[in-house]
């Protein structure tokens, strides 16, 4: 048996956009399942997101801490942002958002996993980019505004991370998905068998 996710659409015969948002919006599907039944099945369509694990030469991850009104906390995150054109190379998005947020950009990049967040009850899929060989941004910093706009920087060992991951302190899917993910490329392959930068993406198909 292969393990891999493979592309499958049930048979929709009913659809509604309940709410619609800036950014993302609700869907109400009526889905036909195996045994004929139909089933209602609500979720989020979202644009997508990129995130860029910033690796320093010292093995430091560098990570900002922001206020996230839904879960009423503010989480330790890693740089991370919205696809906001579609279509848009997540390349570009990712290296956006490495300057946006913290002001840095980096020369060797490398895409570490693809995921989709929450698949049951939301279509977002996110890239996260490893990016290495950093460097402080020229010019003037991006001027941030509402949650980013208290935003704290810091530089973290990577272990320490893992261990804050595993003990239960650090939640942000992105944060922990790519420092696991680093992790595991280093202790396999090695992190120059990642993919590259610009591999194809089935879930956000972008122009190169």
């Amino acid at each position: 048996m292969t393990i891999k996710d493979t592309p499958e659409e049930w048979q929709v015969v009913a659809t509604a956009t309940p709410f619609e948002g800036k950014k993302t919006s609700v869907r109400a599907d009526d889905v036909v399942m195996p045994d004929g039944a139909v089933a209602r099945r609500d979720y989020q369509v979202h644009p997508g997101s990129v995130a860029v694990l910033a690796l320093g030469s010292d093995d430091r991850v560098l990570v900002l801490r922001q206020y996230r009104h839904p879960v009423r906390q503010r989480l330790w995150e890693i740089p991370a942002g919205l696809l906001d054109v579609p279509g848009e190379n997540p390349l570009h998005a990712a290296q956006r958002e490495l300057y946006e947020e913290a002001h840095v950009k980096a020369e060797d990049w490398r895409v570490l996993v693809d995921v989709y967040t929450t698949p049951g009850g939301c279509d977002e899929a996110v890239r996260i980019f490893l990016a290495r060989d950093l460097s402080a941004a020229e010019g003037e910093r991006f001027e941030v505004e509402a949650e980013e706009a208290d935003m704290e920087l810091a530089r973290v060992p990577v272990q320490e991370l893992v261990r804050d991951v595993l003990a239960g302190d650090l939640h942000n899917n992105c944060l922990v998905v790519g420092v696991l993910s680093l992790v595991a490329a280093r202790d396999g392959d090695g992190l120059d068998s990642l993919r590259p930068a610009e591999a194809p993406w089935p879930a956000r198909p972008f122009d190169a």
